[in-house]
């Protein structure tokens, strides 16, 4: 039975986690990061871990408490002494709106402070186009964020928005008229959903939310360190160093789509040419087969047959070269691979990869692994989601939101 917290509601309740400087939150993001990793945490442990005082830990936990970000759960007894009494992450202490722009489908979700997602909208389209996605973002506002009380809807801490960088460049892939390439490049998204709703918007590349959502809710089997690839209609992933992401100087960081890989004849091209799904799509028309199953239903493939087994045979084969320079370069410890497709498709795309690997000379690389990603087809509106939790609630903020802090 979880104690009920003497939350605060409204945006007030939030501050401490928010607009405070200094050392006094810094610990306290690092309190709420800990926890969050682990699950629950007694003070004592929390002390341990952090190298905080007991009566530091114990002021934060209980200020965090009476914000609403923290639950005090039942003590842990059959031990020597006092009994423990461990904390955990408040589902209902805030609240966060993600969007995804795709390719082929675009997403909006809302998600708790624990990573569950409370709601989503899906829509596919041809192509994306800033009306679309303004429209997309307002049913958010109003469907998902208009169906929690108004106590909760006081505690939604931002909406973060997950988008290809540059979208008016990718004439060939994107296949949108000339005008909505233009509209791209003049529309500032990230203002434009601001201007609908009340609070911050963040915006990011849709590799590095995905990855940012791997970070935060995924398994920490993967380490520290780790390299993230996620395959979309356009490859693209994200870095992780010292348990941060690192979007890199432009926010690039981890991108992977230029990433020069060998081709049978001999040349070379971007690995975006032959690990993307829009490569398998255009397979499947060549070969008779309608692909909108890739993103109506990214969940459920069916049997697509040689076209996807061929696909996978050389993705596999260029995401071994992008592996090992990654490695050469970053002692990785981990190469996560997730995307936008079923869990069985994920399976035969890291087996393969992990079988490719061991065709070239690793002689003088670390050891690494090569795991799947835990986050599958829904990374990127769910690390859309993350961007505003990482913002204002982990240390993550000073590294990717410089510009807008």
């Amino acid at each position: 039975m979880v104690r009920k917290s003497s939350a605060h509601t409204g945006l007030d309740a939030l501050s401490r986690g928010t607009n405070q400087a200094g050392v006094r939150l810094y610990n306290e993001r690092l309190v709420l990061s800990l926890i969050r990793r682990h699950g629950s945490l007694p003070k004592a442990e929390i002390a341990r871990r952090t190298g905080l005082s007991p009566q530091t830990i114990s002021t934060i936990a209980n200020a965090l408490e009476d914000d609403g970000l923290l639950l005090r759960l039942q003590p842990l007894r059959g031990k020597v002494g006092q009994p423990l009494v461990p904390y955990a992450i408040n589902p209902g202490g805030a609240f966060f709106l993600g969007i995804k722009i795709g390719r082929r489908s675009s997403d909006v979700v809302l998600m708790n402070f624990v990573g569950t997602v409370l709601g989503r909208i899906h829509e596919p389209h041809p192509y994306p186009t800033p009306d679309t996605i303004l429209a997309l973002a307002q049913r958010g506002i109003d469907e998902l964020a208009g169906a929690l009380s108004a106590e909760d809807r006081a505690r939604i801490a931002g909406f973060g928005v997950a988008s290809p960088f540059e979208l008016w460049n990718w004439k060939t892939q994107f296949a949108a008229p000339p005008e909505v390439l233009e509209a791209w490049r003049v529309t500032d998204i990230r203002k434009s959903i601001a201007d609908l709703c009340q609070w911050p918007v963040y915006f990011h590349n849709d590799g590095t939310a995905a990855c940012a959502a791997e970070l935060v809710l995924g398994t920490a089997e993967h380490g520290e360190d780790f390299l993230y690839v996620f395959l979309g209609s356009f490859i693209g992933g994200g870095v992780v160093l010292n348990g941060h992401l690192f979007p890199g100087r432009t926010g690039y960081g981890g991108a992977i789509g230029p990433l020069p890989v060998p081709t049978a004849d001999g040349g070379y091209q971007q690995i975006l040419r032959s690990a993307s799904i829009y490569v398998l799509a255009e397979r499947l028309v060549a070969a008779g087969t309608d692909p909108s199953v890739l993103w109506n239903d990214p969940s459920d493939w069916g049997d697509l047959g040689e076209p996807l087994d061929l696909w996978i045979e050389e993705a596999a084969r260029s995401l071994a070269v992008a592996i090992l320079s990654a490695v050469s370069i970053i002692d990785f410890r981990t190469i996560v691979i997730d995307g936008a497709f079923p869990p069985n498709v994920r399976q035969r795309l890291v087996e393969a990869s992990r079988q490719s690997v061991t065709t070239f000379d690793l002689q003088g690389l670390p050891p690494f692994s090569i795991d799947e990603g835990t986050m599958g087809f829904a990374a990127r509106e769910v690390g859309g989601a993350c961007l505003p939790l990482l913002a204002n609630f982990t240390q993550d903020r000073e590294v990717l939101f410089k510009e807008s802090s």
